[in-house]
């Protein structure tokens, strides 16, 4: 159970973050990558950023990307934040299949029809 501070933090992280990506990702074009939640420890030290890439062909190699530049990526993030938050969490990014995930669904229902 996330608490209400948990929540907001992780909002405010999430809308930073969505802007950063948009900003990168304006450069490379057909290449979409969105954060779609983040979850943030009870400590507020670590957060779990989950994004959606589309192409999802693209998706391996756009992570290795945010891997490799995510001190840079909080670095930025705390300019953003720092004056909200007293501590940047550590950022940990995962890949948010759940648009696939129903479109397979979606895919296998009209094919039985």
């Amino acid at each position: 159970m996330e608490t209400t501070r948990q929540n907001k933090i992780a909002r405010l992280i999430q809308k930073e973050l969505s802007d950063m990506f948009q900003r990168q990702t304006a450069a490379m074009h057909g290449t979409l990558v969105s954060v779609s939640g983040c979850r943030i420890s009870p400590d507020m030290s670590i957060c779990r950023g989950y994004l959606s890439i589309f192409p999802s062909e693209k998706a391996a190699e756009i992570m290795e990307a945010i891997e490799k530049n995510l001190p840079q990526i909080r670095f930025e993030l705390g300019k953003r934040v720092g004056k909200q938050l007293r501590i940047i969490p550590e950022l940990k990014f995962f890949i948010d299949d759940s648009l696939d995930y129903a479109e397979n669904i979606d895919r296998l229902l009209t094919q039985g029809s």
